[in-house]
């Protein structure tokens, strides 16, 4: 079965497995374990000492506290970045086995903090920096120091890219490639365009 806080995929075998261990927790306790997480997700530190008094009535040892908060943390991140409403959440999790009475603190509490916790995701999120320019040259080496007759073209390129902060000064990134090497540099660059035309119109 597919699961849209997995992205429309199967729900891996680790999460089905803590979610029988969640089970075993009261409602309440539910509540301020996942509160702990949405905190932990929000930038601040697991409160680990409270967590252990949280779970010490369903006798949770150590490995099962870490494995808890590893599963409401996927849980929680994933379906935030599937943006998916709280109700759909809380079917799943039924469907998974999630006693409704615990999905009800789960879900309540990720509604209310969904649209911080997605900036939160976004600030994590892998930036690539912006192309700024592209400056390129084709030299022709006939001969050099270490050999007579060279007779190849080599083609040097020089990028320069922004950061996130556009008032920084572009970073110059100079190579040079080989005539062969070019034309399969040339031939990446066509296909990465071409999956990026298809993604733009799906």
């Amino acid at each position: 079965m597919k699961f849209r806080f997995c992205g429309d995929l199967d729900c891996p075998d680790w999460v089905l497995a803590e979610i029988n261990v969640l089970s075993k927790l009261t409602s309440v306790k539910m509540r301020l374990l996942c509160s702990q997480v949405i905190q932990n997700i929000l930038g601040s530190e697991i409160d680990y000492e409270k967590v252990q008094k949280i779970t010490a009535d369903a006798k949770f040892d150590i490995g099962d506290i870490k494995a808890s908060i590893v599963a409401l943390t996927f849980i929680i991140t994933s379906a935030a970045k599937h943006d998916l409403d709280s109700d759909t959440l809380s079917n799943e999790m039924q469907q998974l086995g999630l006693p409704k009475e615990h999905c009800v603190p789960l879900c309540k509490l990720y509604g209310d903090n969904l649209i911080k916790c997605q900036e939160q995701l976004k600030k994590q999120t892998l930036r690539l920096s912006r192309l700024d320019s592209v400056q390129w040259r084709v030299d022709y080496v006939i001969s050099s120091s270490s050999l007579k007759n060279v007779n190849e073209p080599s083609v040097q390129i020089c990028l320069k890219t922004q950061g996130e902060d556009n008032s920084a000064t572009p970073k110059s990134t100079v190579f040079t490639l080989s005539a062969e090497k070019f034309r399969v540099f040339l031939n990446e660059l066509k296909h990465a365009d071409s999956v990026m035309d298809n993604l733009k119109e799906m």
